[in-house]
C-alpha cells in the first residue's frame, strides 16, 4: 500500500486562537475554510482546492507555547515565488528565503501564529528559474 501524498495535518489550539490562525492560513497560504464533520471540540478544516490539508482542533484551554515537540515544519508546494515574496514583505511577515543546493527548488520559511514553522517550496523550473531572492 503505497503512500501517494500528504492528506492533512492537524494543529491543536485554543478556541480563542481560531480566528487568528484561520486568518493566517487564509491570507498567506490561500487556504479556505470548508466542510467539517461534527467533532467534540470546535475547529476548522482548511482547504487547498477540494482537499482539506490543515485541520484546526481547538481542544486546548490556552495557546501552547512549549514548542512543537518533534515536529520541525510543514511544507506546502507554492506557485508565484516573486509575488509571494513581495506579498510577505508588504505585510511585514518575516521569512527565510533559501535555495535547495543542487535542486531546482526555492524554499520560503515563515511562522504561523502558534510559532509552527511553515515551508513553501517553489519549483524553479516552473517559476522560470528565479532564485535570486534575498533573505527577508
Amino acid at each position: 500500500m503505497p503512500t501517494t501524498g500528504l492528506h492533512h495535518f492537524t494543529i491543536r489550539c485554543a478556541p480563542d486562537d481560531l480566528p487568528e490562525i484561520v486568518a493566517f492560513y487564509g491570507r498567506y497560504l490561500n487556504l479556505t475554510p470548508g466542510p467539517r464533520p461534527v467533532m467534540p471540540a470546535p475547529g476548522f478544516w482548511l482547504y487547498a482546492g477540494d482537499q482539506p490539508v490543515v485541520h484546526l482542533y481547538a481542544s486546548l484551554p490556552h495557546r501552547d507555547t512549549a514548542g512543537t515537540g518533534p515536529l520541525d515544519h510543514i511544507s506546502f508546494r507554492g506557485e508565484g515565488l516573486e509575488a509571494t515574496r513581495a506579498f510577505l514583505r508588504a505585510d511585514g511577515i518575516p521569512f527565510d528565503d533559501l535555495p535547495v543546493p543542487g535542486w531546482p527548488l526555492q524554499q520560503l520559511f515563515l511562522r504561523d501564529p502558534n510559532g509552527l514553522k511553515i515551508e513553501m517550496t517553489f519549483d524553479l523550473d516552473q517559476e522560470g528559474g528565479q532564485a535570486d531572492g534575498a533573505h527577508a
